[in-house]
């Protein structure tokens, strides 16, 4: 096909493209209306993603390092202990300050939790279990999972169930990987145990779609009010930032031109959002948050289920 034939064509077809199609028409004017536990408008749900101890690091023999970092540059070719220190707080420090948080709030919160990086802290994994969070799967360690082939993706979201069901004594019912593939989807619903995906950022109420011939509950997730954009080009410069995004996010969804129920989510990181100041401005948005009585916060598998419930799955 010719560059002038590929600027005029409108269609779009998956023909020689692997993935499921895309889904651009989604609930338009109408979507259902749902109402959320205790009879609440809008359900908040708190993602904390736990892969501190499962990145990309030459002390795992990957010689790389990750970079999701503090500073703008990176150290190529030799072990980065910058890097790595600063992911060691997430799980040192900043996850029992979140934590903090949320027992302070007597909230829950659902955990995307990167299996070796729950095997490489066992308290984590048991203060998970007492506080009754859900734990979701984030891959086997936190890699992209577009670097792998099928098979070997089949092999990461196998191995990630069981030593997630290891630390935790439950299997996770909902998956998010880092960076999807196009078989993502179509492997979380070969596996056949997994009740959501929440590899999705297009729309603000879970929704069914259909993969090999079933039906399959989409939960997205945000990229929005998450806290990687306190080290982003495009984010937070304070955590003044954050609290007004995410107070802006929750006072127009409660007020969004019509009477429907939605959720919100938000995107934490232990070693981003567990330093001190980030985590006040979190904990005075929940505060802000809990003083309304149409806002209720749940865990993710609990809102897939309440959806679930008002919004049957397609024949």
């Amino acid at each position: 096909m010719s560059m002038n034939e590929q600027f005029f064509r409108r269609s779009d077809s998956t023909e020689g493209v692997s993935g499921p199609p895309r889904e651009l028409v989604g609930y338009g004017e109408f979507p259902p209306r749902v109402r959320w536990a205790n009879g609440a408008k809008v359900a908040i749900q708190i993602v904390v993603n736990y892969e501190e101890g499962s990145e990309k690091t030459f002390a795992m023999g990957d010689g790389v390092n990750d970079g999701m970092y503090e500073l703008p540059f990176a150290i190529e070719g030799i072990r980065d202990l910058a890097v790595e220190s600063m992911y060691e707080y997430g799980s040192r420090a900043g996850i029992w300050r979140l934590f903090r948080v949320f027992d302070s709030a007597n909230i829950p919160v659902t955990i995307f939790g990167s299996a070796v990086a729950l095997e490489r802290n066992p308290e984590v994994a048991a203060k998970i279990v007492r506080r009754g969070d859900e734990v979701v799967g984030h891959g086997y360690r936190w890699s992209n999972h577009f670097e792998m082939t099928r098979d070997e993706e089949r092999e990461a979201i196998r191995r990630a169930i069981d030593s997630i069901e290891g630390s935790t004594g439950v299997r996770p019912l909902g998956w998010y990987c880092r960076e999807m593939s196009p078989n993502t989807r179509e492997l979380v619903v070969e596996e056949g145990g997994f009740f959501y995906d929440s590899d999705s950022y297009n729309e603000d109420l879970p929704y069914w779609t259909s993969i090999l011939g079933r039906s399959h509950l989409v939960v997205p997730y945000t990229l929005v009010v998450n806290d990687v954009r306190y080290i982003a080009g495009t984010g937070f410069g304070s955590p003044e930032d954050f609290f007004a995004t995410a107070k802006a996010t929750i006072d127009r969804l409660r007020n969004d031109g019509d009477d429907l129920g939605r959720m919100m989510s938000i995107g934490l990181h232990p070693r981003i959002t567990g330093n001190p100041a980030r985590a006040d401005a979190l904990a005075r948005f929940i505060a802000y948050a809990q003083q309304f009585d149409d806002v209720v916060f749940m865990r993710r598998i609990d809102l897939a289920r309440t959806f679930a419930d008002q919004v049957p799955r397609p024949a």
